[in-house]
């Protein structure tokens, strides 16, 4: 019997012999392969955190004792050992197990987290929470060094150090987010592991004073004194300790005793504490070991022969038509800057980043920096593009308010996952972006319904002289020519793709190409409806939709259709547009996402559930527009509550 089937949680864990547990890492990395090359999911980030999670769940009494993870890229192994193995073949599924942590999912899952950096700031509450409640606990937060980035995670360790909380920072560290982390904190970081000779020296002299008959211990009294000028020597700058933490390390990540040996000082300490961990990402997988970045979220794959090239998509991705583009476009604009926060991979940037190093920023994990950065470069003169995903970008709503649109800079957002993201699930749909965007004053808000029109509409953005957000879907285009040159369009100017005499259509991004082939259908039986591309949601094209209203006479009926929460989408902008116009007597329905928090699954699957495929809006445009259909459409299926995770 494998060590592996002994464990169903951590109470089984703490019975092994702790010298047993390499054994166990290595049987649950074998487990992680296997699981993951059958579902797909982040991956190399997980084997890198095999032994942390073994000497975490080994030492602390979970769930008594509070293990907060960063982000949750990290969390399979976790999962595993928490009781959920059994269930590891759903993951990401929709009805499944979610692959970040869910405090709905298991009473082990601390914090519900899928963006990063916010695992210290939850980790300081909990503690604050128990030392007023007079609860001994303990509380660990376990963050990967590329979440340290963020100034999130330093403003709670300004507050940490400044309380002295006892509480404790594990950094899981192995050079990496998805792609490789970048900055000074990153230098400062590769400083102390080349500085680690000096823990070792410290205990070398501790142990020969100590043999010093008489004068030894006086001795060593002496060098406590001394201590703090010798670690500015061998730990250059010492960032943690002045911020009010003690450090620990680094210690190697992959070897269980040295973990568990410094994770026992790290309990002993009244105060907060950081363990800096030094693991690598991919580890014991070779294939994800030599390529890290693209084994970070892989699809299904063969284990033994690792990721094998497919068929070519028979369209390209939206990422990419992105990406080649905006590199189009530089070429003959110099002012052209682009910047990411540490997706360049992601958001389609490399060949960029390749072509124009000097005009390409790669921030981080910093999403408010980002934003006011190109507010500065847009103030300097140049033509910023901000390349970050739809729901990271909300990171930054305050710098758009403040530092961008307030004083109508050219910037360009360009928010990649805009709509139904898939099987990350709860916190990474880019289901607010309109609405977060629409609200300020000076912005121009768009969604292409294809490939071709995202270049035309990045052209559009990058010839304002005001904020432009564009937003795209995630995955391949629907494959249409794409024009050799990117030609600007009308700004807040839609486009008819068709006309009809029984009712209006309009239909906003992704969700145009679905409505036409329910509209279609439609037609086939006689309702003849007029389908509208809005193209802007900022600035709304009123001159074309009060002609349509008008035309329609009384009884008009107008259906929105977006891929975006309802509130304060698309729809909103139209109904507040028709009432401005006092255009009333209109009926109206606004198709999109409810008001719920929606869970992970695959975007097919999701876009069903919703009632945003091209069957479910032949349904719902049908029993609208007057025509009740002679089979009833399918019962719309329940999304998951998000329950007490993301109340």
């Amino acid at each position: 019997m494998s060590l592996l089937d002994q464990v169903s949680n951590p109470s089984d864990l703490r019975q092994l012999p702790a010298e047993d547990l390499p054994r166990l890492a290595d049987e649950l990395r074998e487990e992680i392969v296997a699981c993951v090359s059958k579902t797909g999911g982040h991956f190399s980030s997980n084997l890198g955190s095999v032994e942390l999670t073994i000497a975490l769940h080994y030492l602390f009494d979970t769930p008594r004792d509070l293990l907060v993870w960063d982000v949750g890229h990290q969390t399979y192994p976790h999962k595993i050992l928490t009781g959920r193995r059994d269930r590891m073949s759903t993951l990401r599924q929709y009805g499944g197990l979610s692959g970040f942590c869910l405090r709905s999912e298991s009473e082990f899952d601390v914090l519900a987290a899928g963006h990063a950096s916010t695992s210290i700031s939850a980790a300081l509450g909990l503690a604050i929470a128990r030392d007023q409640r007079r609860e001994t606990h303990e509380v660990v937060a376990i963050i990967g060094d590329g979440s340290m980035t963020a100034g999130m995670a330093f403003e709670a360790m300004n507050q940490a150090g400044n309380l002295g909380t006892k509480m404790i920072v594990v950094l899981n560290d192995n050079s990496m987010s998805i792609s490789p982390s970048v900055g000074a904190l990153t230098k400062y970081l590769k400083e102390l592991m080349a500085g680690r000779h000096y823990s070792k020296l410290k205990d070398d002299v501790k142990k020969v004073l100590h043999r010093i008959p008489g004068i030894g211990d006086p001795m060593l009294e002496v060098a406590k004194g001394l201590e703090e000028g010798i670690r500015q020597v061998f730990t250059p700058g010492s960032l943690f300790e002045e911020l009010g933490f003690r450090y620990l390390g680094p210690v190697n990540g992959h070897s269980v005793p040295a973990l568990l040996d410094v994770l026992r000082e790290a309990k002993a300490i009244d105060g907060p504490v950081l363990v800096h961990a030094i693991t690598q990402k991919g580890k014991g997988y070779k294939y994800a070991e030599d390529e890290p970045v693209e084994y970070h979220g892989p699809s299904p794959f063969d284990p033994v022969a690792g990721i094998q090239k497919g068929k070519a998509a028979s369209a390209p991705s939206y990422t990419s038509v992105f990406g080649k583009a905006l590199l189009k476009l530089a070429e003959h604009d110099p002012r052209i800057v682009a910047i990411t926060a540490s997706m360049p991979d992601g958001t389609g940037l490399i060949p960029f980043s390749e072509r124009f190093p000097d005009r390409f920023l790669n921030t981080g994990i910093a999403e408010q920096h980002s934003v006011t950065l190109a507010g500065g470069l847009a103030m300097g003169g140049l033509r910023p593009v901000v390349a970050i995903y739809s729901t990271f970008l909300q990171r930054g709503f305050d710098q758009i308010f403040h530092d961008v649109c307030l004083m109508d800079l050219p910037v360009v957002f360009a928010m990649d996952r805009g709509g139904i993201a898939g099987n990350d699930g709860w916190t990474h749909h880019g289901l607010f972006d309109y609405a977060y965007f629409r609200i300020f004053p000076n912005s121009v808000v768009m969604a292409p319904k294809d490939e071709n029109e995202l270049q035309q509409m990045l052209a559009t953005a990058l010839a304002q002289e005001h904020p432009a957000a564009l937003r795209y879907p995630r995955g391949n285009g629907v494959g249409v020519p794409l024009d050799a040159e990117a030609r600007a369009l009308p700004v807040g100017k839609a486009e008819v793709l068709r006309r009809g005499r029984q009712g209006l259509v309009w239909a906003v991004g992704s969700t145009v190409y679905p409505a036409l082939e329910a509209i279609d259908r439609l037609a086939k039986e006689g309702i003849d409806l007029t389908l509208v591309n809005a193209r802007f949601v900022k600035p709304l094209d009123r001159e074309l939709l009060r002609l349509q209203v008008e035309q329609a006479g009384a009884g008009a009926r107008l259906a929105t259709i977006e891929e975006h929460v309802v509130a304060g989408g698309f729809g909103s902008a139209v109904g507040e547009a028709l009432a401005e116009m006092e255009l009333s007597g209109v009926a109206t329905l606004p198709i999109g996402v409810p008001d719920r928090f929606v869970p992970h699954g695959s975007q097919e699957v999701l876009r069903k559930t919703l009632g945003l495929d091209a069957e479910s809006l032949y349904f719902r445009l049908r029993t609208f527009f007057g025509q009740r259909a002679a089979t009833p459409a399918p019962a719309a299926r329940p999304i998951q509550a998000s329950g007490r995770s993301l109340a």
